[in-house]
């Protein structure tokens, strides 16, 4: 393992200290909503987290990726969904709009809200994963139960 001075000496290490000293590193986003306290820069988050969640569902359009790629991009796509949840509930308590309220809904490619259950929703192949696709298949209905004047026929 190579000391701690010789890491500091690296070529990564030296251009990130270069950066920092321009002042070129990216402002990082905070992990609570709630330590943000300016309108603007909760925005900003905002919009940041819906770019993110927008390259992730178009990934998730390739069935070809794996079970197991397609359950973490769904996973990590309902996870950004409810962060940017808080980030709009902050945004509402530093006195921005209500984009819960006034919010467009998460539609699917055909037009219609994407199905799952209240909070964690399925996107593109993790629809026809083994276990999710019978969550959106109807139950077929009972057969009609016979009248007592008909079982009385037989």
């Amino acid at each position: 393992m190579a000391r701690n001075a010789e890491k500091a000496m690296t070529a990564l290490a030296r251009f990130q200290r270069a950066q920092l000293e321009e002042g070129k590193v990216k402002e990082r986003r905070p992990f609570l909503a709630s330590e943000c306290n300016e309108l603007p820069k909760a925005e900003k988050w905002r919009r940041q987290i819906i770019g993110e969640i927008s390259k992730k569902v178009a990934q998730i359009q390739n069935a070809g990726l794996g079970e197991f790629r397609i359950r973490d991009l769904n996973d990590e796509i309902n996870k950004l969904l409810r962060e940017k949840g808080h980030w709009e509930y902050r945004i509402k308590e530093l006195g921005g709009p209500d984009y819960a309220r006034i919010g467009p809904k998460m539609l699917d490619h055909e037009g219609k809200e994407v199905p799952g259950n209240r909070d964690y929703k399925y996107f593109g192949a993790a629809r026809d994963l083994p276990g999710v696709r019978e969550l959106f298949e109807k139950e077929p209905l009972p057969p009609p139960r016979k009248t007592r004047a008909e079982l009385m026929k037989d």
